[in-house]
């Protein structure tokens, strides 16, 4: 496979809506639907929609990760379960039908234990030579220490590509290591450097600083319904995304991701790959709940930008 994704912390999304949510109240869901979830998983099924080879490493464990796991077959998504003795988490998420507002709740994950990281550092060594692009996305097992995540992404076999789609402390260690692309946000960004980022910019310089440092090749930088903004050594730009009809902005993140990662594996250039990623993430908010996105809507958007 050109492509693998790793998620650490998957999950089932449980959708609902309700016609408003009120407090003490017994709420009657209706349109009740049940996807994979999970920052990494979620890049797997676009760049599979994309019809482009990819492999999707993730954490299995208990009765959600069979559920999962067969998800992934319905899907017909390739992919390498990595078990785990205690179940994968289920989120749930709220859509209220009065206002369109959605109410995403994140049930804390699974523990790995000591043997279990072990585990997972010894699958990615084993990823294939061939494998062009690594994408590490979402978030870390409960528990897990930040600097365990920096020891697996040392663990990718040389010459493969990394890509990191991750917050915090996480996405701190993984600079460290020194990557070929992250995709942070603007409030992610602003943690990572410690201070408020008070125009565009401030923010331009502090992207702009990463790959001076040397800790990502590029920085694509989310603006959610503005696009996003690339960056590298010597290009710096804005790339608008299309207008759409929102339905669910779940998953478009890892949209974008998906979309960026199977242009690239065919072969286009890193400005046409981004404006395809951001095709895909403007396509993923037009369809509900984590349906992600379909493959005749991204290109067509693509097509007009």
């Amino acid at each position: 496979m050109s492509i693998v994704t790793i998620t650490l912390n998957p999950c089932i999304d449980k959708t609902v809506a309700v016609d408003r949510v009120l407090p003490d109240c017994k709420l009657a869901c209706h349109q009740v639907r049940a996807y994979p979830g999970g920052g990494g998983l979620n890049v797997a099924r676009v760049i599979s929609r994309l019809e482009t080879p990819v492999c999707a490493y993730w954490t299995c464990g208990g009765e959600n990760g069979h559920r999962l796991g067969q998800f992934l077959d319905e899907e017909k998504v390739h992919h390498c379960p990595v078990p785990i003795s205690e179940p994968v988490r289920e989120n749930l998420i709220v859509r209220e039908e009065c206002s369109g507002s959605l109410y995403r709740f994140g049930m804390p994950g699974p523990l790995l234990s000591s043997e279990e990281r072990a585990r997972w550092i010894a699958q990615v060594g084993q990823i294939p030579p061939s494998t062009e692009y690594v994408v590490f996305s979402g978030s870390l097992p409960e528990g897990v220490p930040p600097a365990w995540y920096e020891e697996l992404l040392r663990a990718v076999p040389a010459g493969i590509r990394i890509v990191v789609d991750t917050k915090r402390e996480a996405l701190r260690h993984a600079l460290a290591v020194g990557v070929y692309l992250i995709k942070p946000n603007v409030r992610e960004l602003v943690e990572l450097v410690g201070h408020e980022l008070p125009d565009d910019r401030a923010i331009e310089n502090a992207a702009a600083g990463i790959i001076r440092h040397g800790s990502a090749q590029v920085v694509l930088l989310s603006l959610g319904r503005a696009g996003v903004l690339l960056v590298t050594g010597d290009r710096l730009e804005r790339i608008p995304a299309p207008a759409v009809k929102l339905r669910s902005k779940v998953g478009a993140g890892d949209a974008v991701v998906g979309g960026l990662l199977a242009a690239l594996s065919r072969g286009s250039a890193l400005p046409e790959a981004a404006r395809f990623g951001v095709a895909a993430g403007a396509a993923a908010v037009m369809t509900e709940g984590t349906e992600l996105c379909r493959k005749e809507d991204t290109e067509q958007l693509f097509k007009h930008m």
